[in-house]
């Protein structure tokens, strides 16, 4: 427990808590709420008693909905899902299942910050591959970073903090760099549902032993509901069953019921007005932060016109009471702050004309 502290993003939500009138674009979660024909699925299985244990490996309706989903998208004769406790709920149980003491564990730098966590917490080591300035994969650099401890590598597009998209050859490259060096790749998909300018690709389309963590949480405006799924071979899918048996137990059986509803809900509506935020974003900034235009998820990730990201975080909540998160939580650098453009209008209109007075100070 020594290895790490507690979350910089938590810290900034407990210091917002505080406020009487934040500028908050802290928070990496939805502004709208759950769809309604989703919410009311939640209630009917709550009214109709279906508040009891689910199956560990989750609710068969739900996991029959998914697997045809992913048959269709992948091909994979071995590909098997089950429902996790959200994303993270399944990069806990992936981690349990595949590291042990002293494997390595590859992490690209900005990195969401259970990346660097979870490893460690099951005494494995993290190695990390710097790729500022523009957050693209360097191949060659990967290839260099695998030794014979590398057990995986942990992937995310369109990523948190940065907002980028990696492109289909760095995708299929790492993919197959991968299965080269029989290395599990981890691929986080929670995002995939936001991408504005070229369609989601997975790794899992260029290797099937890729394993894909994917969740409602973003798309559907429901994280407080912890319903995720995992999928990916058979024999590692197994296992991480296994795990969640004497652990999570099972993700939450009425909400569960709720997903099944969320497969057959229309978000185009949502993804593309949060299309719009960024684009509000990338307009309102341009002109006084170095920035690389986020092509999905959330999130901005710009460079401090002056100072350490610390620095230039704290002026933001003292003077302004902005919430943005400092770098250096997401990385090993101190050179860019994160904001999550999942805010309505009135809120981004203030965080920029905060932002745009904070870069003419010194």
């Amino acid at each position: 427990m020594r290895l790490f502290d507690a979350s910089g993003i938590r810290r900034v939500f407990e210091l917002g808590a505080s406020l009487p009138d934040p500028i908050n674009l802290s928070i990496g979660q939805p502004d709208f709420d759950v769809p309604e024909p989703v919410r009311q699925a939640a209630i009917e299985a709550i009214q109709s008693r279906k508040n009891t244990y689910a199956l560990s490996q989750g609710l068969p309706e739900l996991r029959e909905k998914l697997q045809a989903q992913i048959q269709a998208q992948y091909g994979h004769p071995d590909r098997e899902v089950f429902i996790t406790c959200g994303t993270s709920g399944g990069l806990v149980l992936a981690m349990m299942a595949v590291v042990n003491p002293g494997d390595e564990v590859i992490v690209f730098d900005p990195y969401f910050v259970m990346y660097e966590v979870l490893p460690k917490l099951m005494g494995g080591q993290v190695v990390y591959i710097d790729t500022y300035p523009d957050f693209r994969v360097d191949l060659d650099r990967v290839a260099d970073a695998i030794t014979p401890r590398t057990k995986a590598i942990i992937w995310n597009s369109p990523a948190n903090p940065t907002g980028v998209m990696a492109s289909e050859e760095e995708i299929r490259g790492l993919a197959e760099l991968a299965a080269q060096h029989q290395v599990l790749l981890i691929s986080d998909e929670i995002y995939r549902a936001f991408c504005y300018d070229r369609a989601f690709v997975s790794p899992a389309q260029f290797n099937p032993d890729v394993l894909v963590l994917e969740a409602f949480s973003k798309s559907h405006g429901m994280p407080g509901w912890r319903v995720g799924f995992a999928h990916g071979p058979r024999s590692l899918i197994q296992e991480m069953i296994k795990l969640q048996q004497y652990s999570f137990v099972c993700a939450p059986h009425p909400f569960q019921w709720a997903a099944v509803k969320a497969l057959e809900t229309d978000i185009s509506g949502l993804i593309a007005e949060y299309c719009r935020k960024r684009d509000r974003i990338v307009e309102g900034l341009k002109d006084c932060y170095e920035m690389v235009r986020p092509s999905g998820a959330f999130y901005a990730f710009p460079k401090v016109p002056w100072g350490t990201d610390e620095e230039f975080v704290q002026r933001a909540i003292r003077e302004y009471q902005l919430l943005i998160i400092p770098g250096r939580v997401f990385s090993r650098r101190g050179t860019h702050f994160r904001l999550s453009f999942a805010a309505p209008d009135q809120v981004l209109d203030r965080g920029i004309e905060a932002l745009q007075r904070l870069a003419r100070r010194k």
